[in-house]
């Protein structure tokens, strides 16, 4: 089998999805096509490296990600096929591959070089699917671009530590399907930077004192369900990514609200950590 997934903003509503779909049944044999999200807000790197980056590890080693994301050729905006952690990914060289990678080198990226044949407007279909019928067919990435060192980095979006070391400057990075908002503060940074020291979070006018490692944990259930906080409990976590999410109990977007409306909190918004 070959494993293939997809991450792209094209959502569902349009045909876009399903002729990706049809082209690499047409084009890959035994392809095996998983879905990792369509629903990504258009053009929005980030939010494409933070899914695709933790969720590309739970695939067999060898799955090829094509990544849908402002692919359109450019003179600013390549095409890369990239060798890292024994798996597959093609994409634009718009930054996404740097947040994948962060700090690791991967075994070796390629600038695309095989776009004398295209016929559409839809790069996704003329290339990144013949590329990963190369690929699928154990074809080298020599064979479909030339090797570079350097790609687009995205560096803006990472917490900034100040001077003191005793505040770690955030943003918001993802808002999920529950309305929580996840930042680009990560445990191990918390850790490093905190030291077990005593802190506040701050988020705009919100403010966290404790980090619970569960949902549940933020609840009582000491306390009779009548008589205890529940609907509406404010609460930070670090999340299965390991970054830190600040949520509501139990919360609906559509009717008693999330995180996100009721803290006022959007993408890019900052988070703050203070430490004494």
């Amino acid at each position: 089998m070959n494993f293939i997934t997809l991450t792209t903003d094209f959502g569902y509503k349009d045909f876009s999805v399903a002729i990706t779909k049809a082209n690499i049944y047409n084009n890959i044999n035994n392809a095996v096509i998983v879905d990792i999200s369509h629903q990504i807000s258009p053009f929005n790197n980030t939010q494409a490296a933070y899914i695709l980056k933790n969720s590309y590890k739970s695939f067999p080693k060898g799955t090829i990600h094509i990544i849908g994301i402002e692919s359109e050729l450019t003179p600013e905006n390549s095409h890369l096929a990239m060798d890292f952690d024994d798996h597959y990914f093609i994409g634009a060289n718009n930054g996404i591959f740097s947040l994948i990678t962060e700090d690791l080198m991967p075994d070796k990226i390629v600038e695309i070089n095989i776009h004398k044949n295209i016929i559409s407007n839809f790069p996704v279909i003329d290339v990144f699917v013949k590329v990963a019928k190369h690929l699928s067919s154990n074809g080298s990435l020599d064979v479909i671009g030339k090797e570079i060192k350097k790609i687009k980095q995205l560096t803006d979006i990472k917490p900034v530590i100040n001077q003191n070391k005793d505040q770690i400057l955030g943003s918001v990075i993802y808002i999920d399907n529950y309305g929580n908002v996840v930042t680009n503060i990560t445990n191990k940074i918390f850790n490093e930077i905190g030291k077990s020291r005593p802190y506040i979070i701050e988020a705009r006018r919100i403010k966290f004192k404790k980090i619970f490692k569960s949902y549940s944990q933020a609840i009582n259930f000491s306390i009779k369900k009548e008589k205890r906080e529940e609907d509406g409990k404010k609460l930070a976590l670090f999340n299965t990514a390991g970054h830190l999410e600040l949520a509501i109990y139990k919360s609906n977007p559509e009717t008693v609200g999330s995180a996100s409306s009721l803290f006022g909190l959007n993408y890019r918004d900052p988070i703050t950590i203070f430490f004494e």
